[in-house]
């Protein structure tokens, strides 16, 4: 790939990355965000991630699940009706996944936690989040950065019977 920019025509052909996100619930349906270390912004986000090669989304969550709380003590109880498509804005597309993605493609579950507070971790083998809280499921789209917005509005709508 040649270091000139990429055209919006090229970035909107680009595929999206497979992924997978989790809503994790606690005993009040107050739903588990965090903020990104790399984002010094006030957003919060779910935890999210990409579904390596062979793998099945709901592997992919629970995996990712782990790798971003430091726990998997909780129990399915909800998967979106479909996937969730997303574009990252133009000027990020060369600087994350290498400029391969034009966003993220994702599968969405949502999980009882089934532990206690004190059972996340953040601070995993490789850390992404600085910080994390419970909030409301109806707060989610004013919480993360506004490219995610109308994502999150999705499935809020979707998940809110589970708030």
């Amino acid at each position: 790939m040649s270091d000139a920019p990429l055209t919006d025509h090229q970035i909107d052909t680009l595929p999206y990355r497979p992924c997978v996100g989790i809503m994790l619930l606690n005993q009040n349906n107050h739903v588990f965000v965090a903020q990104r270390i790399d984002n010094p912004g006030e957003a919060w986000q779910m935890p999210q991630g990409g579904i390596d090669e062979g793998e099945d989304p709901m592997t992919a969550a629970l995996r990712e699940l782990e790798e971003e709380t430091g726990t998997a003590n909780a129990r399915l109880i909800a998967e979106s009706r479909d996937w969730y498509a997303y574009d990252l804005p133009k000027d990020l597309v060369p600087k994350i996944w290498k400029g391969r993605y034009r966003g993220q493609k994702q599968k969405w579950f949502v999980f009882k936690f089934e532990g206690q507070d004190t059972d996340i971790n953040i601070n995993t083998e490789i850390p992404e989040f600085s910080d994390w809280k419970w909030v409301e499921m109806k707060s989610l789209p004013d919480l993360i950065v506004p490219f995610k917005q109308r994502l999150y509005q999705q499935l809020v709508d979707e998940f809110i019977q589970y708030s």
